[in-house]
């Protein structure tokens, strides 16, 4: 499974060379279970249950086809909504092994075109490996190690220093399946440690990285950790931040896997071992040290090194980060405060006992609080905690629904909502970093795309969406008083209808759309044309 933020990218994503509108057949016979409709994630899914105990999932499709159309279009007018997320009966829906269900697209989170596939266990929903159900992908390609780092576990323990200037230790191939650490690199430590590794695997003919499907770690011998990456529980997918190394996968784009287990991390994915990962280094003694990494196809590579037991004296002599901050332990609630600033987090929203620090800055442009920094961005959290901001610089009276909270990414604030109380702002927010409160008075602007005074010949249009800050939340569009179905992309910033049997129809007609952003903020447009 390969590791992205916040979760494990489960199924596989087969490329359409670029293009939409590719033909998507069902893999086998079934019914159609649930069909999902969001401007996000999958974008536009249809799940097909089947006889065998297995759901398939087809995501990110342009379009539905034929019956599948049909029924979602009618959902859509009955409901007034673009977002829809229907289960279906068995008897509902039936299709058979090779029908054309939909067309492939680009929609909700993908960033190109492609088909996303995914084989579920009907009666649990976990996401299995597709390889095992005849997606046959050409792999003969054995996963590639390129780091690993040793991380202390215990207050007392210590790591030899990396190299200047790098994260970790490099490792070099021998050969497609072998590695060993780079010539000259020596590697020891003093008390218990774990290890992460960095390896990734791809297909044959394939530059994608994926993710490797296990990964075993024995000392002088002995297996000390055993991780099984088979299936996903999409209640657990947000513990995948601690299993990755979160701030360099965040930071670098590396793929480092921890081989031990953080204490609120609740992901299976470790098997046997009662405390996995945890190295007991001796002293004066060199421990052998083996990493196997295995795909899906079951290539298999190697990586042997050995591990120097230092002397506590030897240990002392190390560099080492001093602690900063105040020590939160990772099951019990936590507050961090500074005057005009209060951010309360559950017990379990840290994976593991985490010191964290605030600072205050002075307000940035258009900001009316200070900026407040939450620690960094590199270290995830599992759940909300309730951020209050009070506000501190004049705004407009009676303007108080339209302040918000705002993250400070790269110069520029990521609206967060909230709502006014008492002279601050409060919201819940799963990220770390930098806060402030600003306000949003701005509508949304709305540009018409193809939207002529004669559609006779037109298939449909688009309305360009531009909004400043809060982002777009409703959008209502109208012809001749009837409520017309637009669909929301928020990648291309569009709304666009095309033209179906409850919009097709001759004559003159006045076209209407009003668009609220988050804070309530909102514009209208009116066009009339002939079709």
């Amino acid at each position: 499974m390969e590791l992205r933020s916040n979760h494990f990218h489960s199924g596989i994503d087969l490329k359409t060379n670029g293009r939409t509108g590719l033909p998507v057949k069902a893999t086998a016979d079934g019914w159609v279970s649930r069909i999902k409709i969001s401007p996000w994630g999958y974008g536009k899914a249809v799940y097909l249950s089947h006889p065998s105990g297995y759901t398939s999932v087809y995501g990110h499709l342009d379009r539905l086809n034929g019956k599948l159309a049909a029924t979602l279009l009618d959902l859509q007018y009955e409901t007034r909504n673009f977002s829809i997320d229907k289960y279906f009966g068995q008897g509902e829906l039936p299709v058979a092994m090779g029908e054309v269900i939909a067309f492939s697209g680009n929609t909700g989170g993908s960033s190109a075109p492609h088909l996303h596939y995914e084989v579920r266990r009907t009666a649990d929903q976990h996401a299995l490996d597709p390889e095992k159900f005849g997606v046959n992908a050409l792999d003969k390609v054995p996963p590639t190690i390129t780091g690993i780092r040793l991380q202390p576990l215990d207050t007392l323990a210590r790591v030899s220093p990396y190299p200047a200037n790098a994260i970790g230790l490099g490792v070099v191939p021998v050969n497609d399946s072998t590695y060993m650490l780079k010539p000259g690199t020596n590697v020891a430590a003093w008390g218990t440690v774990g290890l992460e590794v960095n390896t990734t695997d791809r297909y044959s003919n394939s530059t994608n990285p994926c993710g490797i499907r296990s990964l075993s770690v024995s000392v002088d011998g002995t297996t000390v950790c055993t991780i099984q990456l088979d299936e996903t529980d999409f209640g657990l997918q947000r513990y995948a931040n601690a299993y990755m190394d979160y701030a360099l996968f965040k930071d670098h784009n590396m793929h480092y896997n921890r081989c031990y287990k953080l204490p609120n991390n609740r992901l299976e994915v470790y098997k046997g071992e009662k405390s996995p990962g945890r190295i007991s280094v001796q002293p004066g003694k060199d421990h052998a040290v083996q990493v196997i990494a295995t795909d899906g196809a079951g290539n298999r590579s190697t990586l042997t090194f050995v591990l120097k037991g230092a002397s506590k004296e030897e240990a002392g002599a190390w560099p080492w980060a001093r602690p900063d901050g105040k020590l939160f332990p990772f099951d019990q609630p936590a507050t961090l405060q500074e005057p005009g600033m209060r951010f309360n987090l559950p017990a379990h929203a840290l994976y593991a006992d985490t010191r964290l620090k605030t600072a205050t800055a002075p307000p940035p442009s258009g900001a009316l609080a200070p900026l407040f920094s939450l620690h960094d961005a590199l270290t995830p959290l599992h759940v909300a905690g309730e951020l209050s901001i009070d506000v501190t610089k004049p705004f407009p009276a009676g303007k108080e629904d339209k302040l918000l909270l705002a993250r400070w990414v790269k110069g520029k604030p990521v609206a967060e909502g909230g709502t006014w109380s008492d002279g601050r702002i409060s919201a819940n927010v799963r990220t770390l970093g930098p806060y402030t409160v600003v306000i949003d008075t701005v509508p949304p602007v709305l540009s018409p795309l193809g939207l002529q005074t004669d559609m006779k010949q037109a298939n449909g249009f688009k309305v360009r969406v531009a909004d400043n800050l809060s982002g777009v939340d409703q959008w209502v569009a109208r012809l001749d008083g009837q409520w017309i179905l637009m669909e929301y992309d928020p990648k291309a910033h569009t709304l666009e209808h095309s033209f179906d049997k409850y919009s097709n129809l001759p004559g003159e007609h006045t076209f209407e759309l009003e668009v609220s952003d988050e804070r309530g903020n909102r514009s209208r447009l009116t066009r009339r044309f002939t079709r």
